[in-house]
């Protein structure tokens, strides 16, 4: 069963910007792009920057420290085609004024 958190409000996050959340110990950063909400591991994987601090333009943020660019819909290192970088995606959801994302608990990861 998926289990979607509520992290802000609709609003609380501007258009082109992004914030950080803990959930079940990840830290996950959610963004706006485009008027939709994404939600991917908020660690960029070269050095460990917070991608929430980031640029966000045209459904991809760029790290604020070697400005390496991901795709929010999907996680791709978008700097290198051939590259397997990628960060985790997680499920977002509107419920009513709340936005919600699903990050599963670290025994689901575990057992997957």
């Amino acid at each position: 069963m998926t289990e979607f958190q509520t992290v802000a409000r609709v609003g609380d996050i501007p258009e082109g910007q992004g914030r950080s959340f803990a959930l079940h110990g990840t830290m996950v950063g959610v963004f706006l792009s485009r008027g939709k909400y994404f939600a991917i591991n908020d660690f960029c994987p070269h050095m460990g920057a917070s991608l929430a601090e980031g640029h966000v333009a045209d459904n991809a943020v760029m790290c604020p420290w070697h400005a390496w660019r991901f795709s929010l819909t999907d996680g791709t290192w978008l700097d290198n085609s051939k590259s397997k970088i990628k960060s985790a995606c997680y499920e977002v959801q509107i419920e009513g004024d709340q936005i919600q994302v699903s990050v599963p608990r670290p025994a689901e990861t575990a057992s997957s």
